[in-house]
């Protein structure tokens, strides 16, 4: 292999796209995506004529490691057509291996036994496989995930797969209410887990919309190489601060809702909050709420800043007569609400 810095750095920016099993890339593919990486090394764009080249080098030197495919895509004018791609013939192929330092052996440890919390869910096995050909040491896991919470575990780790890879999905799921199969084209972000219960948080490619898919509701997904590639809002994960759950609404403020706990739970909520943005009110402003509602003796009162949706409602109502929102009245009124129907339904159950 020439000792040329030039070369060397296109090779190995070419290795990792052809070692890449997720994304389509034709030698055009590579040739533009060179074009954008090079300047960052201090190097200017090649032509496609190079990159040819170097595949025939590359392949001739290690003995046609590099193979031919096709898929579906969309040429300029909107119409399907097969795209010829390439990539390595053996996925695990790559012509810069090297051998790990200590260090590196230690932290690659640390990180594998972490994610050995993920041990037994099926497309998880690289974990053990990555383990055993490193020939690292096992630890004693310090972080314990629960596994019963995916009948279909093998969604969890595809869309793992799919979302580090940037890649568009059709995805098809049903309803609580509808059994019938729905597909949609999404580009999928985030796997957010919230009581027990996994969600899928993507973008539609057709508007753009965030969207919240529950994976107990999901039947199947295929990688789409024809709709496009939706890049994720800049506050994909700090949205998630603003609300208790998954329900997101865009247009919902965020508001501060005040509330009463009495002696019996005030420590349990103060050691575990509702919400992150949970905070005591002391002083002036809980003398003032006491003498408002002077029938809330002892206790503590708390605020916290999200915006209303329905696991906020089933948050601050699940702790019954122990704690009673004070403000705002819409939020208050929605809880005695719920609480009238279950009583209506007791009472004549």
């Amino acid at each position: 292999m020439p000792a040329n810095k030039t070369a060397m750095t296109r090779y190995k920016l070419i290795d990792e796209m052809l070692s890449n099993r997720y994304k389509a890339l034709s030698i055009q593919d590579i040739t533009d995506e060179l074009s954008v990486m090079l300047p960052d090394y201090g190097q200017k764009a090649v032509s496609k004529r190079c990159v040819e080249k170097d595949l025939k080098y590359l392949n001739d030197l290690f003995g046609d490691v590099i193979s031919a495919y096709s898929v579906d895509a969309l040429d300029k004018n909107g119409r399907i057509y097969r795209k010829r791609c390439v990539r390595y013939e053996d996925p695990t192929f790559s012509i810069f291996k090297s051998k790990l330092t200590i260090d590196e052996k230690a932290v690659l440890a640390t990180a594998l036994d972490t994610l050995g919390s993920f041990d037994g869910l099926e497309n998880f096995e690289w974990i053990s496989d990555l383990r055993n050909r490193l020939k690292l040491e096992t630890h004693q896991p310090t972080i314990s995930i629960s596994k019963n919470i995916l009948s279909n575990t093998t969604l969890l780790a595809r869309l793992f797969t799919v979302i580090n890879q940037k890649l568009a999905i059709t995805l098809e799921y049903h309803t609580f209410k509808e059994k019938d199969v729905r597909c949609v084209d999404i580009t999928p972000h985030l796997l957010k887990e919230y009581n027990n219960r996994w969600f899928l948080i993507a973008s539609s490619c057709d508007t753009s919309r965030i969207l919240t898919f529950a994976l107990d509701r999901i039947d199947n997904f295929n990688i789409n190489h024809i709709a496009p590639y939706i890049k994720p809002p800049e506050d994909i994960e700090e949205r998630y601060d603003d609300i208790i759950g998954v329900t997101y609404y865009e247009d919902k403020p965020i508001e501060e809702i005040v509330f009463w706990v009495s002696e019996n739970s005030k420590d349990y909520i103060e050691t575990k909050p509702i919400h992150g943005s949970q905070t005591p009110i002391k002083n002036k402003r809980e003398h003032s709420l006491r003498d408002k509602f002077p029938i809330l003796k002892d206790g503590a009162f708390f605020l916290i800043k999200c915006k209303n949706n329905f696991e906020l409602i089933q948050a601050l109502t699940s702790f019954g007569p122990d704690l009673i929102v004070v403000s705002p009245t819409h939020i208050a009124q929605e809880i005695s609400n719920r609480i009238s129907s279950m009583h209506s339904f007791y009472k004549n159950f």
